[in-house]
Order: structure tokens, then C-alpha cells, then sequence
């Protein structure tokens, strides 16, 4: 049996339209050969009616706190909502369909209620439907613990679930629609020059995607990446085959170059950056550690981290800009905070030991009239600090500099 998960998110489920292209792609599955496994997301996003944010709204009217147990048993209702009519609107058309929660579909995770993580899948009921050849439809972004209750898997959750879901299954490959084409050079919503990436490595999504791209979940690419299970991601829209993630050896007749340089550029706006003037034994009396404590007791990531003798900056998200501020002053450190800026990325396997890179982004900045604030850097990628308004025009610079508009596919 050739098993193909596919993956439905909330802007592809959201109207009878949208819908009706959904069973469109299961339907061409099944022709193909194939026992589709179909994971869908809540229907919409914030303001539609059953979407997560929508949801949580209505609570929080009642009362601005909630319990994150009963969090999770309200937000895991618009999945299962959009399960039920996906199932509905797949039998209106002759297709045997049999709708799954999270849990019946065998998703057992930890009790880290709204960031649930998963510990094991055990897909037996889905199975047995597929081979009474029934499409199965499973509530994304969902599980349940070992004792039966009901969590959420976080932002990205329904990339996540199919992903999962696929590895157990042992599936061929996990399709993901979406309103895009499939993975582009950079967002095209900013740079309009963007292209179409057809071939990459689960690594470089990986990058991307923790770096700011939002086409699909950086957890589920790594649950892909383990389990070996080819990624596509494809647009709902569009008959185009999309982005085809793998690595460089699991499918026949696949080559993806090992010269491209940049494979993309990723975003993060709304930032904000913090320096903080180091006393001279700073890092060896216990002072550093103890502020990186105080800031993870709190929850509060920070990013873009470079400490030397003389300071150490970093920066984190403006919504963290107040409670990380109120934590410094308590050190009585001195310290420089602003708000108002972006993070912007390159990413490519390719610049891995090759001089002149760096050179080449702050030339590429400079020619745009960019100014640069702060620069980190990993074997697969360099991030540069800018003001939010120069976001745009630093995508675009970096873009046209490192040749992404005519960038030849690998």
C-alpha cells in the first residue's frame, strides 16, 4: 500500500471553494495509486469564524486568563471541525472517508499543555480504515497524553501532525499546500524578484524556516529529515509541482547542487536589541550566567548573542522588550535597549568555508544604504541586524547581490 500524507492548512480549507480544490488533489491521489492520509488545520484564520485565534477570543471574553488544559479542549475544536466537513465534502463527491482526532489517530504526546510535544504515534486505526480504503482525515496540531487528555502542538502544529504521521505511516512522501507556489528565494510579498526553489535539502529549509520562513514548521522538517521522508511543498491553488524537499540521496534521479552558494533569504521584523556594558570580570565572576538565568527563568529566548570582555548584546522579540528591561535594571547593569528592528538572513549549504561572503553582504547593504547594527554567522548562514523600515530593501539588496533573481535551480 502506497501511503501519501497530505496536509491541508487553514487558508486551503477555508471556504467551499477551497475546499472543493482540496478534494480535487485526494482525489488525483487515490488515481495515482495512492491511500491518501489527510491532516487539516482549523478552517481560516483570525476573524473566520472556527479559526484557532478566533476561538481563543471567544474565551478570553469571558475571562482574559484561561487554564492551558481547557485552552487546549477549546482551540482543538476548529480542527475538528474542519475534520468532520473535509470528511463530508470528500463522501459528497463518492469518496470513502473516515474522520480521526489527533488521539484516535494515534498522536500521544507529553502534558505540555498549548506546546505539546509528541512522544510516539501509533497509527493502527488509521490503517485499518486505509485498507477498507478509506481516506483518512486527521485533526492537525493536536494529541492526547497517556492518560487521555486532549493537547495542542503549538504554532505549526498541523505541519508537525503530518510530518508525524508520515514517518509512522511509513508514507512515500508529505505534501503541504498552502497559498504559495512552494519555497521561494525569499518572500515575494517583499521582493517580487523571488523565485521558485523546486529542489532542496532538508537542511536548508530547516534554516530558513528558523530563521523566519513561514511556509512550513522548522519542527517538522527535522521530523522529516529523520525519518527520511520526502517533503513537498505545493500551492492549492496551482497545478505546479511545488518545492520537492529531500536530501541528496533519498530519491532516484534527484541532484541537488552542491555549488549553489545562497539558497535563500529569511526574515524576523519587530525586534528589539539590547547591549550591555560589561564590568571587566564579568564573564569570569558569574555575572554573565546569572543574566542569562534570570532571563530563561522567564521564559524570554534571546537571539544574535555576542559577548566579548567589553559587552555583550542580544536581541529578542518587541513583545519581550518590557520584561526583559525590568530584568536587566534589577542587575544593575548599564545597558542600551531599542526597539524597531528586523532580522534579515542568508542562508545556502554553500557558504560553508568560502572568503568573501561577508564582504559581499555588507557591500551589498552599503550599495543599498542600509545601515548594518550587528552581524552573527554559522557555517550555513549569516544574519544581519536592520532597522525594521530597511527590511524590505535589504531582502531586496542581498537578493540582487548574492544573483537569487536568476539563480539557476539545483
Amino acid at each position: 500500500m502506497k501511503i501519501l500524507v497530505q496536509k491541508f492548512g487553514g487558508t486551503s480549507v477555508a471556504t467551499d471553494e477551497l475546499r472543493e480544490k482540496a478534494v480535487a488533489r485526494i482525489m488525483e491521489a487515490t488515481r495515482y495509486g495512492y491511500a491518501p492520509v489527510v491532516v487539516v488545520s482549523a478552517m481560516g484564520r483570525g476573524g473566520d469564524p472556527y479559526a484557532t485565534d478566533t476561538l481563543l477570543a471567544i474565551a478570553r471574553e469571558v475571562c482574559a486568563e484561561v487554564n492551558p488544559r481547557e485552552q487546549d479542549l477549546l482551540l482543538s475544536c476548529g480542527e475538528l471541525i474542519s475534520t468532520v466537513v473535509m470528511a463530508q465534502a470528500l463522501k459528497f463527491h463518492g469518496v470513502e472517508a473516515q474522520a480521526y482526532t489527533g488521539g484516535m489517530a494515534g498522536i500521544i504526546t507529553d502534558r505540555n499543555f498549548g506546546d505539546a510535544h509528541i512522544i510516539e504515534v501509533n497509527p493502527e486505526k488509521i490503517l485499518t480504515g486505509l485498507k477498507r480504503r478509506q481516506v483518512a482525515v486527521v485533526a492537525g496540531f493536536q494529541g492526547t497524553t497517556q492518560d487521555g487528555e486532549i493537547t495542542t502542538l503549538g504554532r505549526g502544529g498541523s505541519d508537525t501532525t503530518a510530518a508525524a504521521l508520515g514517518v509512522a505511516l511509513a508514507a512515500e512522501a508529505v505534501e503541504i499546500y498552502t497559498d504559495v507556489n512552494g519555497v521561494m528565494t525569499t518572500d515575494p510579498n517583499l521582493v517580487p524578484q523571488a523565485k521558485l526553489l523546486k529542489h532542496m535539502t532538508y537542511k536548508e529549509l530547516c534554516e530558513m524556516a528558523h530563521l523566519g520562513a513561514k511556509v512550513i514548521h522548522p519542527r517538522a522538517v527535522e521530523i522529516a529529515m529523520k525519518g527520511r521522508i520526502p517533503l513537498k511543498i505545493r500551492s492549492i491553488y496551482s497545478d505546479q509541482e511545488g518545492t520537492l524537499i529531500t536530501d541528496d540521496t533519498s530519491l532516484p534521479g534527484l541532484e541537488i547542487k552542491s555549488d549553489r552558494m545562497v539558497t535563500g533569504l529569511a526574515h524576523i521584523p519587530n525586534l528589539a536589541q539590547f547591549e550591555l556594558a560589561c564590568p571587566r570580570d564579568f564573564n569570569t565572576s558569574g555575572q554573565a550566567l546569572k543574566v542569562f538565568a534570570c532571563l530563561a527563568q522567564d521564559g524570554i529566548s534571546l537571539d544574535m548573542i555576542q559577548v566579548s570582555p567589553q559587552r555583550m548584546t542580544f536581541t529578542v522579540q518587541e513583545s519581550l522588550f518590557d520584561r526583559t528591561r525590568s530584568i536587566l535594571e534589577a542587575t544593575g547593569l548599564e545597558f542600551k535597549a531599542a526597539k524597531g528592528f528586523a532580522k534579515v538572513s542568508i542562508v545556502g549549504a554553500g557558504i560553508r568555508g568560502v572568503p568573501g561572503v561577508m564582504a559581499r553582504v555588507v557591500q551589498g547593504l552599503y550599495k543599498a544604504k542600509v545601515p548594518l547594527f550587528q552581524t552573527t554567522d554559522s557555517h550555513t548562514n549569516i544574519a544581519c541586524l536592520v532597522k525594521k523600515e530597511d527590511m524590505s530593501t535589504a531582502l531586496t539588496a542581498l537578493h540582487e547581490e548574492f544573483g537569487l533573481g536568476e539563480a539557476k535551480e539545483g
